[in-house]
């Protein structure tokens, strides 16, 4: 059971939404388009709003889903774990040749099941640090950094070492944002330059 609670995950977690969203209905490997990566932020900038947010809900559902597996199976272990392996399944999955999103979707649905405060004192950061900066990938660190902090200053908490981890984590999955950042390359939120990705439907009658 143990092996087989943790494989679920990774393979729940696997499953690329963002890829099947941009082939089923865009004809398009969203991973050649935008910033290459396959994730809710990348889908917004490249298929739009309505595709954005079912990638969002289905990723997220993936890490929540995960993370309820030991309780839907009763057995003892950690839903946060059992969750964030699901988040390692989405970034590296075995589906998609292990070329992944990074993460902040699928660990938002995990924090929604192990630890709702944690979720929102996270999100809080990512949503908080995206509108000062307008940059998403300072947000996706702020919630590294907030768990670490969160980990380091609680009592008896036996998460340290999982948050560390974690943030190390994300900065290798955003390495090429700080690379572009550093060589000033990196969009923020409001750049007009970021609406020339959007591509429609391949079946859009052109006008």
């Amino acid at each position: 059971m143990d092996l087989f609670i943790y494989f679920a995950a990774y393979l729940l977690g696997s499953i690329p939404t963002a890829l099947i969203i941009g082939r089923i209905f865009f004809k398009v490997d969203i991973r050649q388009h935008g910033s290459n990566n396959p994730g809710a932020t990348n889908t917004l900038r490249v298929l739009g709003k309505r595709a954005a947010i079912v990638v969002l809900l289905i990723d997220s559902g993936k890490g929540a889903l995960a993370a309820v597996l030991p309780i839907l199976l009763g057995t003892e272990h950690d839903p946060l774990a059992v969750g964030l392996i699901a988040v390692v399944g989405h970034c590296f999955p075995i589906f998609a040749g292990f070329r992944g999103g990074k993460a902040i979707a699928t660990t938002a649905g995990v924090l929604i099941v192990a630890n709702i405060w944690l979720f929102l004192i996270a999100y809080f950061a990512f949503v908080a640090v995206i509108y000062v900066t307008k940059y998403v990938y300072f947000g996706s660190l702020s919630v590294g950094v907030t768990l670490l902090i969160y980990a380091l200053f609680k009592p008896a908490n036996e998460h340290d070492f999982i948050f560390l981890l974690f943030l190390i984590l994300l900065i290798f999955l955003h390495r090429s944002n700080i690379k572009n950042h550093l060589s000033q390359n990196e969009p923020k939120i409001n750049d007009k330059r970021i609406k020339d990705d959007r591509l429609p439907p391949k079946n859009t009658k052109q006008a």
